[in-house]
């Protein structure tokens, strides 16, 4: 049965689209345009009453009845389960992966964002640049970390491709590309993230999810 994705052309609907891509399942693609605030919308509202993408809807669920599911972390969490993919089954692993999406989640992500208001979007017009300052400091703390743990491993977690690598390259990526922010946080600082990041993005199925919605 084919699972429907709401998503736009942001790190966090990436991720789903890189997952459902790894992973094969076939699915439909709903484009939710937050430019034009379709986000609000009564009939996506019903999916997620929090009104952020991404969000799936598995006709196939558990029992075998529809779920809908929103917040990225968990849609990872639950392609994987339901496939059997990419979240190590070894109880030190499994839980070794769900640290690092969590570090994703609760940092990088929040922390990234706000280096893109401030350095690219509306917040590169406030004249005080000690909130900018904050969160660049903040980002270059967290690609140390990765970084650290990167100079040890080949994925995130070791050997293995992770849900935290899914979670986690395409906001590295938008940090560099799309924020345009990469001489402001010293990526050259940041080798092995830099190359990791190139070995996510070479692969097929990251290729074909990160053209998922195509950009308008």
């Amino acid at each position: 049965m084919t699972i429907d994705l709401y998503t736009w052309t942001t790190p966090n609907g990436r991720k789903v689209s890189i997952m459902l891509e790894e992973v094969g399942l076939p699915y439909r693609v709903h484009a939710v345009n937050i430019t034009r605030n379709d986000q609000f919308k009564p009939e996506f509202v019903t999916i997620n009453p929090n009104s952020k993408i991404p969000a799936i809807v598995d006709p196939d669920g558990p029992g075998g009845k529809p779920l809908p599911l929103f917040e990225s972390g968990a849609i990872l969490i639950y392609l994987a389960d339901k496939t059997g993919k990419f979240l190590p089954k070894e109880p030190r692993a499994h839980y070794a992966a769900l640290q690092w999406l969590m570090f994703q989640m609760g940092g990088v992500g929040p922390m990234f964002g706000q280096v893109g208001f401030f350095h690219r979007f509306a917040g590169k017009e406030i004249e005080d640049k000690r909130p900018r300052d904050r969160y660049v400091g903040e980002t270059r703390r967290l690609l140390s970390v990765l970084e650290r743990q990167l100079s040890r491993h080949e994925w995130i977690t070791g050997r293995d491709y992770t849900i935290a690598d899914i979670a986690v390259f395409p906001w590295v990526r938008t940090l560099v590309n799309f924020y345009q922010a990469g001489e402001l946080v010293g990526m050259k600082d940041f080798p092995q993230v830099s190359r990791a990041l190139a070995s996510f993005l070479a692969r097929p199925a990251v290729v074909r999810g990160m053209e998922i919605p195509a950009r308008p």
